[in-house]
């Protein structure tokens, strides 16, 4: 039986916790992980992954949800002893998501047929920076100056060109994500 894309992202969360805290004491941004077949490791990837999979956890059998919490609880664990490196390393990656995705709202004004074709995926990047704040805004932790101002920025470039629309990515993670929070999930950018 095919995975479900919930399954995918707990066997990749998993993976990540496993390796997160020599990646936090690493200076590599986006750490090549271990295991074959997996999405490079960053602050963002795994809170973006983890987000949906508690939000979603329902959905999970019994074993599956074990594995989630024991998963959180490594990845909780991993960042006990270093708060600063955690802090530096998600701040690094709030900032470079950012460009990633003002890049992509550029490119998007001047081809729009290649940037639609391309936005479930790129949404990605917009998709960890909301769960890069979200955690940068919690104690200990602090959100750099300025990052919302930045953010709604961005947000209003990609209004001027936002067509309502379905939702974007896979139709089993449509519940994470409510509209009123996340409406750039449903929609794409006008022709």
């Amino acid at each position: 039986m095919a995975k479900t894309k919930l399954q995918r992202d707990l066997e990749i969360v998993t993976a990540m916790a496993d390796e997160m805290g020599g990646y936090l004491d690493s200076d590599v941004l986006f750490w090549p992980m271990k295991t074959s077949g997996m999405p490079k490791l960053t602050v963002g990837g795994y809170l973006m992954r983890q987000f949906r999979l508690l939000a979603l956890g329902d959905a999970l059998d019994a074993a599956e949800q074990q594995q989630l919490s024991q998963t959180v609880s490594l990845f909780n664990r991993a960042l006990i002893e270093r708060v600063v490196r955690f802090e530096q390393k998600a701040t690094r990656e709030l900032d470079a998501r950012m460009r990633q995705w003002g890049e992509f709202l550029r490119d998007l004004e001047k081809e729009r047929d290649v940037s639609r074709a391309g936005y479930g995926t790129a949404v990605e990047a917009r998709a960890m920076i909301t769960a890069l704040v979200e955690k940068l805004q919690k104690r200990p932790y602090q959100l750099p100056p300025r990052t919302m101002t930045r953010l709604d920025l961005l947000d209003a470039n990609l209004r001027r060109f936002w067509e309502p629309g379905p939702f974007v990515w896979a139709e089993e993670w449509q519940p994470a994500y409510p509209q009123t929070d996340f409406w750039w999930l449903y929609g794409l950018p006008k022709d």
